[in-house]
């Protein structure tokens, strides 16, 4: 590493990681955080693919680098295409290359080291890395799918949004994360923007089932209808804001308060998907309800049912427990039915 005119120089050689050109080399941490940037998921604009910064887990990386014998696997970065200048490199002999960074501008975006270098913006400790030359974003995107797929702590809904993003037809390939990412795009639904995804969230929002909660009960619906009432994802993605929409009119409250009642929480959406599923179905084949039928539907018992934290749900979970908590909602729809057939 030197120091330039203009900027920096850091010192590496040219090689390979399978298919892809890379370079790699040595540099102080203080340095590579200085050039450097996370891309982390923006809720509001989608931009980004990128998990929330988590500070614990950055302090214990720091913490640990600091002690003798300390080590770590190369930081992993990417050098996207720009048309500005403020990178290039320059070969040498015998592989080896020079990567010259004008004005020490980020240039570096952090593939696999977002939380290594989180708060090392002041050591000097050496560090390896191993940097991608040329990567688009949705390469970027992939290849932190695969490095971070199975990564403890990492947000299922990410990577969900990660499929959504490099799916080619998602309809196809994942209806069920196309009906749930509806919900939180579509501005007339009522989980607009709520549903978690693990990137920045959304700010003044507040924080209900994740995308991976949503795109799960999704998958049961669509399960349940697919022989009686075949639909397409983009139907059956219609079908199911329709059923929210009437769920946030016939239950304002408890779907308002997350906090006091279940209807928003992971097993009221499971449960309240299967009762979406039941109503489809008790249509001709020909027809599907809308958000009247649904509100109508619904209105006959879903009031009088106790959806609080205390109620009859509480503390049920797992496939057995969405199952108890299906039942105990048919059966309150069950009796309201019969109380209004017998007056």
């Amino acid at each position: 590493m030197g120091a330039a005119p203009k900027g920096v120089v850091l010192k590496c050689a040219r090689g390979a990681s399978a298919n892809q050109a890379v370079l790699l080399g040595f540099a102080p941490a203080r340095l590579l955080h200085n050039l450097s940037f996370a891309d982390v998921l923006d809720e509001e604009t989608g931009r980004g693919y990128q998990r929330r910064f988590n500070a614990q887990h950055s302090l214990d990386f720091r913490r640990y680098i600091q002690r003798p014998h300390s080590t770590t696997i190369p930081l992993t970065f990417n050098l996207r295409p720009r048309d500005d200048g403020a990178w290039r490199i320059v070969d040498l002999s015998d592989g080896a290359a020079e990567l010259h960074v004008e004005g020490k501008m980020k240039v570096l975006a952090q593939v696999d080291c977002q939380h290594r270098l989180g708060y090392l913006a002041d050591l000097d400790v050496l560090l390896p890395f191993m940097c991608f030359i040329g990567m688009s974003e949705r390469e970027e995107m992939e290849v932190f799918g695969v490095i971070n797929g199975k990564a403890k702590g990492l947000s299922t809904s990410l990577l969900d949004f990660h499929d959504a993003q490099l799916c080619d037809d998602l309809g196809a390939e994942r209806p069920e994360l196309l009906v749930a990412l509806f919900l939180k795009n579509e501005p007339t639904s009522p989980w607009y923007q709520r549903l978690d995804l693990g990137g920045n969230p959304v700010s003044g929002l507040e924080r209900r089932a994740s995308l991976r909660t949503v795109q799960k009960a999704a998958k049961g619906f669509l399960r349940r209808v697919r022989d009686t009432r075949p639909m397409s994802a983009e139907e059956a993605a219609r079908t199911v804001h329709d059923f929210w929409v009437a769920v946030a009119a016939a239950l304002p409250e408890a779907f308002a308060k997350s906090r006091t009642y279940l209807v928003t929480k992971g097993i009221g959406v499971y449960a309240l998907m299967q009762i979406a599923a039941d109503i489809v179905c008790e249509y001709p084949a020909s027809t599907k309800p809308d958000v009247r039928a649904f509100t109508a539907a619904l209105s006959d018992f879903a009031n009088t049912f106790n959806w609080s934290n205390s109620g009859p749900l509480k503390g049920l979970g797992g496939e057995g427990g969405v199952q108890q908590a299906v039942e105990l909602i048919r059966d309150a729809r069950r009796r309201a039915r019969l109380k209004v057939a017998h007056g």
